[in-house]
């Protein structure tokens, strides 16, 4: 038995519209070396990598996707059911104009293979369609696509291939997984969900909407919902969970009941993300009847695009975006209230309050990554060198000019011809001067002072 379904997030995080906004279809152990970012001097990594660190599938752009891969039991000893959900952002797929509404046309093609044997697969035809430009730039899980299989317990390589049909480009990732027996004694894999309806039979499929990403924004949610079961005797059943650091430190330790609902346990844990903080998390959840143990990845940002960071090294890159009286506010909160200052400052700082995102600091951070692209040879990282900090701080200039000059640029620098490259930038009235300097671009010091002004003028 295949059973397939597609949501289309609404526009806030909880809002979801199953499949009436988009086509039919037809038919988440412990990193290692878990990459969190490091402190403010350094370039960002790619953000598909943390999602592979903590387990799951996960594609670079331009076809960015994440996936993950649950498993639950079934009706039948030999036999156990997956679930296979990817989230594909709405930025990751090519949008045209269909009437008052715009579309995108996409492909998922999965596969669970044991050798050279093909034991499940599906391909599926898909199109997304959203009702305004701005839901077009979209970063989060704005696009699920699910799907349940049947397969016996085993090893399998799993395949996800997610294809942006209308940019005629695509992404493929694989990875090993281990899919267990399940059945008296044991648990399911617990899955970050947005909604959960439990079932109460082994030959139905849980009613799920899973967060792929099993993520979380710090600052937006309170809590982080996790479904999980368990199969055996009795009408309640006790379980302890325990929620730990990416350094092993425990952050929470709590139990819950899941309720018999038929044939089955199931319930959903609600995990206070004030207490978890930022960084990538893991959930480990013990029957008290039985030895068996199973632990999900909970990663926890400030928001999408936004890269994995602590608390404290996100003050040191917000230092071009926000002024010094926000950040001295935001570093002097005790952690039990930083959740609240960040929600707080967030919303003082966002430009479009009825949106999920706040695009200003989406910008911003894509400014750092652009100039760590673009300005490397300056300084490593791009960010912090002269011409960087004033791409992060006031954006790209409306004019570069690049002229030689016979001139002293100052009273410790002369040669006999010197580089300059004037920004322009006409909101500002302003042009700001770089001269090179042994094959670096440096602010002529009247111009490093006017940036100065201007950033702190321009700061919220």
């Amino acid at each position: 038995m295949l059973i397939s379904a597609k949501y289309c997030l609404g526009l806030l995080f909880v809002g979801t519209t199953a499949v009436s906004g988009c086509s039919s279809a037809p038919s988440r152990a412990n990193p290692p070396n878990p990459r969190v970012l490091p402190p403010a001097g350094t370039a960002t990594p790619d953000v598909s990598e943390l999602y592979r660190d903590i387990g799951l599938l996960a594609a670079p752009s331009p076809v960015a996707f994440v996936g993950k891969v649950s498993s639950f039991a079934s009706a039948f000893p030999d036999t156990t059911l997956v679930l296979v959900s990817i989230s594909i952002p709405n930025r990751a797929l090519t949008f045209t104009r269909e009437g008052d509404r715009y579309r995108a046309p996409y492909e998922v093609k999965l596969s669970l293979n044991r050798g050279e044997v093909e034991a499940a697969s599906v391909n599926a035809m898909e199109i997304v369609r959203v009702g305004s430009f701005r839901e077009v730039n979209r970063t989060d899980e704005s696009i699920i696509f699910q799907h349940y299989f049947h397969v016996p317990p085993g090893v399998y390589v799993i395949s996800a291939m997610v294809r942006d049909v209308g940019g005629s480009r695509g992404e493929t990732q694989q990875d090993t997984i281990t899919v267990p027996a399940l059945g008296m004694g044991r648990l399911s894999t617990p899955v970050v969900v947005y909604e959960a309806t439990g079932r109460s039979r082994l030959d139905s499929a849980p009613g799920l909407l899973v967060s792929p990403r099993s993520s979380a924004v710090f600052g937006r949610d309170s809590t982080v919902a996790i479904y999980v079961e368990a199969y055996g005797q009795g009408t309640r059943l006790p379980v302890d969970f325990v929620v730990r650091n990416e350094k092993g430190v425990q952050l929470l330790r709590d139990s819950a009941t899941l309720a018999r609902r038929g044939a089955l346990f199931s319930g959903v844990v609600s995990v206070p993300i004030s207490t978890v903080g930022v960084g990538i998390a893991q959930v480990s959840f013990t029957r008290r009847d039985a030895p068996d143990s199973v632990k999900a990845a909970l990663f926890v940002s400030f928001g999408e695009d936004i890269p994995l960071m602590s608390f404290e090294d996100m003050l040191g890159y917000l230092r071009f975006f926000a002024s010094a009286g926000r950040l001295s506010t935001l570093r002097n909160a005790p952690p039990e209230r930083r959740a609240t200052a960040w929600a707080e400052f967030l919303r003082a700082t966002d430009p479009i309050p009825e949106t999920s995102i706040n695009e200003d600091m989406q910008s911003y951070f894509g400014r750092i990554q652009i100039a760590n692209a673009q300005f490397r040879m300056d300084r490593n990282p791009g960010w912090l060198s002269d011409r960087g900090m004033v791409f992060v701080a006031l954006g790209e200039p409306d004019q570069i000019l690049e002229r030689n000059v016979n001139q002293q640029i100052s009273t410790t620098q002369m040669g006999a011809t010197t580089r300059l490259q004037i920004w322009q930038y006409r909101n500002y009235n302003s042009q700001l001067v770089f001269y090179e300097d042994t094959g670096r671009w440096r602010l002529t010091r009247p111009s490093e002072t006017e940036f100065l002004v201007l950033n702190t003028r321009r700061q919220r």
